[in-house]
């Protein structure tokens, strides 16, 4: 899957119109590890807001941040495009008109814009972030998962599931787009200098390229995937974080983790600071934690559930017995309504791709369908709709 940096045709940029600023308070406990040798302490925040143009959609997720080349604020996008500013991070657009789901931001060098990218590779530029190429336009033949800048050229590679490299005004070092993995790449990291990249899988196999391999749990049984990874800018090795917000250090030193907190919703990256004394998580639900000299500057808003429908009116609501399966699991959607003996129609939707089953309500309004995670892919949100008659009621999850 090795691509040149051959220019496609252009993304346009949608702007907000209307900013809203949401002040959220949240708590982060960095917890302490034998192997530390720094102290996993937050500098304090000095602008605990957000700027959005609009609140976040009642369940959409989280799918990454990126922080500012001076640490004092980072973004937050959705999977739907919406863009969260927090801290001294400036809100520069965001983009809600899409082809395919957004799955990663990466940041420009200055800090004065941003990319965003889909699974499909297009790629969306904001400030000064500059538009070199996408994948947009190309049959893949595994969707991407996320993005990096090369702080030597100012362009950017696209990684996708399989480890296809996608190089922009950026050198191809390398990919795994012809070789068998154990399993899918998550995320990848370049070196401080632009001098290299590396990959990583949900199984925290590490794929380098022109930068050192420090270690990897490729071998190791782990508790949850992996999900994501960031350089070291101080030491040049790198971190890795799974889904419980575990943290494996590589050359790099260990400031804290969430691994033995439960959390409301599954972490879905990290980033890290320019000098290497820190870094931050985010999970679905816009949760960030910091860990040494990273700061936290506010959460995004999210829209409320959506109003109750009149008494009498048909309603329901569905719940997932797990709403981060794994690939190739089952998940069993258990159906509550007002509507008895009726019909049920379940909907799974991700990416361009939909299925249905089917069921039937109990005297008492109750349905359970189960399904099983096979088309969908690590990474990539899926919507669950679900009509019970004249109701409709929705969730979403993402594989694992």
């Amino acid at each position: 899957m090795e691509r040149s940096s051959v220019a496609f045709k252009s993304a346009v940029a949608k702007l907000g119109i209307g900013l809203a600023v949401a002040l959220l308070a949240a708590t982060c406990l960095p917890l302490g590890s034998a192997k530390t040798a720094a102290a996993t302490t937050s500098i304090p925040h000095a602008v605990a807001t957000c700027t959005q143009a609009a609140e976040f959609p009642y369940g959409s997720a989280i799918v990454g941040m990126a922080a500012t080349s001076d640490d004092g604020g980072y973004w937050i996008v959705n999977n739907e495009g919406y863009v969260a500013a927090c801290g001294d991070a400036p809100y520069l657009g965001e983009q809600t008109s899409l082809n395919a789901p957004i799955v990663g931001i990466a940041a420009t060098p200055d800090g004065d814009g941003y990319y965003l990218v889909a699974s499909d590779g297009g790629v969306f530029t904001f400030g000064d972030a500059r538009f070199q190429g996408s994948a947009g336009s190309l049959t893949l033949n595994k969707p991407v998962v996320g993005m990096e800048v090369d702080p030597a050229t100012g362009g950017y590679w696209l990684v996708a599931t399989d480890g296809g490299i996608f190089a922009y005004d950026a050198p191809f070092l390398g990919s795994t787009g012809s070789i068998r993995l154990n399993q899918p790449v998550v995320g990848m990291a370049a070196a401080a200098d632009g001098s290299g990249y590396w990959l990583v899988a949900s199984d925290g196999g590490i794929f380098a390229y022109d930068v050192p391999f420090w270690g990897s749990t490729g071998s190791i049984h782990l508790n949850k995937p992996v999900v994501g990874m960031a350089s070291d800018a101080g030491s040049g090795g790198y971190w890795f974080v799974a889904s419980d917000g575990g943290i494996f250090a590589f050359n790099a030193l260990f400031y804290g983790s969430t691994g033995s907190i439960v959390l409301n919703k599954q972490i879905v990256g990290m980033e890290s600071n320019a000098t290497g004394s820190g870094y931050r998580f985010v999970a679905a639900d816009g949760g960030v934690f910091p860990y040494g000299t990273s700061g936290f500057y506010a959460t995004p808003l999210f829209a409320p559930p959506p109003a109750p429908p009149p008494a009498g009116s048909p309603s329901c609501t569905v719940s997932l017995s797990n709403d981060n399966p794994p690939q190739y699991s089952s998940v069993i959607a258990t159906i509550t309504s007002n509507v008895p003996n009726t019909a049920v129609t379940l909907t799974k939707a991700y990416r361009k791709t939909t299925s249905s089953q089917s069921g039937m309500t109990n005297s008492s309004g109750t349905a359970t369908i189960a399904f099983n995670i096979s088309a969908p892919l690590v990474g990539v949100a899926v919507v669950v709709t679900v009509y019970v008659g004249a109701a409709t009621c929705r969730t979403s999850f993402t594989p694992s």
